[in-house]
């Protein structure tokens, strides 16, 4: 096959960013660097908070602010750099913070509430860079996975629906080109290569009702989910990888 990685993201902020990168540094068995380390609660108290912060096995997913249950933050965003993290809107910086201090961390969340009054309080800022806030379980062998999309495979939707989409929607990590539409469907329990570092293909990314959500807005007018399961019978768009070894990812490395 000839197919190249296009584009690397991480999304530092779980449910808001979306940030793109030129390469990465990928370890064994670990996910996407600097992807879901950081997450808002929702409707639990500090301590509960505190608790899912450090124990990934607590996790619930309504436990988070997520687009699910919160579509009006989709017009926000987080750049993450070395030591600071701020908060977006239509590229006007609301607020940054040094995401080490966690002193920190109430700033971002009072400065949230203030912007959106009708968030349930209490929310809290969380990090945690070793059990990063993926929906996936613990116990499930995608929690330290990167994602990758076809971008064939969206262009076939597109096809189907008539309507452009806009790659933000799935979130994923890595988008290659050069195959077929779905034709990632059939790696599933394969090692792939891409620039020599090996990569088990681990599972299909079934989607929840975020992808229904244009970018910036919280307008879910385009109901994807029944889109996907009308025109190619599933939910999935992208698939699971998981590092077999050490390496760098760049924009342009083939995947074999």
């Amino acid at each position: 096959m000839s197919c190249r990685i296009v584009s690397i993201h991480c999304c530092p902020v779980k449910t808001l960013s979306f940030q793109t990168i030129k390469s990465c540094n990928i370890k064994k068995n670990c996910g996407m660097p600097n992807d879901r380390i950081f997450a808002f609660s929702k409707g639990i108290n500090f301590e509960k908070a505190k608790q899912i912060e450090k124990n990934p096995n607590e996790r619930k997913l309504n436990n988070f602010l997520t687009l699910k249950n919160s579509p009006i933050l989709n017009k926000y965003n987080f750049r993450y750099e070395k030591n600071k993290l701020t908060l977006i809107i239509n590229d006007k910086e609301l607020i940054s913070i040094n995401p080490d201090n966690s002193e920190n961390f109430s700033l971002i969340s009072e400065k949230l509430l203030e912007l959106e009054i009708s968030l349930e309080k209490p929310i809290f800022f969380l990090k945690n860079s070793k059990f990063p806030f993926y929906d996936t379980s613990s116990s499930n062998n995608v929690m330290n996975s990167i994602s990758l999309i076809n971008l064939n495979s969206i262009k076939d939707l597109e096809m189907k629906i008539n309507k452009e989409l806009e790659i933000q929607r799935f979130r994923a990590n890595f988008y290659v080109e050069g195959i077929k539409a779905f034709e990632e469907r059939n790696w599933i329990n394969k090692v792939i290569k891409i620039n020599n570092i090996s990569f088990k293909v681990q599972n299909h990314i079934p989607r929840c009702v975020a992808i229904n959500l244009k970018p910036k807005t919280d307008d879910n007018s385009l109901n994807l989910l029944q889109s996907l399961k009308k025109n190619f019978n599933h939910f999935d768009m992208g698939i699971y990888l998981t590092a077999l070894e050490d390496g760098i990812i760049n924009v342009g490395d083939r995947v074999e």
